[in-house]
């Protein structure tokens, strides 16, 4: 089943260190919350809560991050990991994400797919948008 979601993420918690082997080499471990601005109601129901951990390895702006996320649902929750790249000049993120796990209504589900982040309209918030395929 192909299913489209966007969320807005916002940075709960960030800790940064400079890594000092070139000028703005950075590694960022950062939380982000997120609610729904489009996403359709599924088997597992309401959208409860999402949550995401990442790990980002950045020279100026540009570079690898990969993570973890779980969103809740009314009647479930899916785990699942993902990895992509950051371009400094356009500060957009795109990536794949796959699931590992789900608990409820969703304990088989199986899925991958790609997302893209960008800026928000404030410091600190995101516009992640994710297309994928869904198994349960």
């Amino acid at each position: 089943m192909k299913r489209k979601a966007t969320y807005k993420l916002r940075v709960t918690r960030r800790e940064s260190l400079h890594v000092h082997d070139e000028y703005d080499h950075q590694l960022m471990l950062v939380e982000m919350e997120g609610r729904p601005l489009h996403y359709e109601v599924g088997v597992a129901g309401e959208f409860v809560s999402r949550r995401s951990v990442n790990f980002h390895d950045r020279i100026a702006g540009s570079g690898h991050m990969q993570g973890y996320a779980v969103t809740n649902f009314q009647y479930g929750s899916v785990y699942s990991r993902f990895e992509g790249h950051r371009g400094g000049e356009t500060k957009v993120t795109k990536g794949t994400w796959e699931t590992y796990k789900g608990t409820g209504k969703l304990d088989d589900i199986k899925g991958k797919g790609e997302f893209n982040v960008t800026s928000g309209d404030v410091p600190g918030e995101f516009i992640l948008e994710m297309e994928g395929d869904y198994e349960l």
